[in-house]
């Protein structure tokens, strides 16, 4: 009977030390939520270990023969390790760490020329960039060209588009009076020739 009992004992044994070794394993895992961390050097840790997979998955990403959703897939997953980046740098500052969040993006290509980014969400990386519908959307579009109402041409018109003050006009002046005596001197030519011409035909 104490053999059994011994037994016992030590399966009991086993299965508490055990226990305690998982627990020992789980308490170094990355929490889910970075509030759950209390401590700086954990948060910087699970900081460190979040940056590891990102880049490891950048550039699993360069590959563009993966297929397209699983470009996709890596993108989406790529952007929600960034998420949780950006929540682990919070969580250090509040813990009293160093401050890690840059400034905000605009929409095109990062500094370094590679990334591509949608506002200050978004980002797409390597063989994602040449998807179907990802380059539209940074393609500068021209906005379309607004029809101008009636009103917005009469604004332009001044007096002298009707031809108002042309008399004032002294350069116009002299030319029209130098046309004007040249059309009488040539029709006084004319009907003296005329006159001429029946003269001569009467005789």
């Amino acid at each position: 009977m104490a053999r059994n009992e011994e037994k016992a004992n030590a399966m009991l044994n086993r299965w508490t030390s055990m226990k305690m070794d998982m627990s020992k394993v789980f308490q170094g895992r990355r929490p889910a939520d970075p509030n759950e961390c209390t401590t700086l050097a954990d948060a910087e840790r699970f900081r460190r270990q979040v940056i590891r997979i990102i880049s490891r998955k950048v550039s699993e990403i360069q590959n563009a023969s993966l297929g397209e959703h699983v470009i996709r897939d890596l993108n989406d997953t790529i952007n929600k390790h960034i998420v949780e980046k950006s929540k682990w740098e919070k969580r250090i500052l509040e813990l009293g760490g160093t401050r890690y969040t840059a400034g905000k993006f605009e929409d095109g290509y990062e500094a370094d020329g590679v990334t591509l980014q949608h506002g200050k969400g978004y980002k797409y990386f390597g063989a994602a960039k040449n998807l179907p519908g990802v380059r539209e959307l940074f393609e500068k579009q021209e906005p379309p060209k607004q029809k101008r109402s009636r009103k917005d041409m009469y604004k332009g018109i001044e007096p002298d588009y009707y031809g108002h003050v042309d008399d004032d006009d002294s350069d116009l002046v002299r030319e029209e009076a130098a046309m004007e005596a040249k059309r009488i001197q040539e029709a006084i030519a004319d009907w003296e020739r005329k006159e001429a011409e029946k003269l001569q035909a009467q005789t």
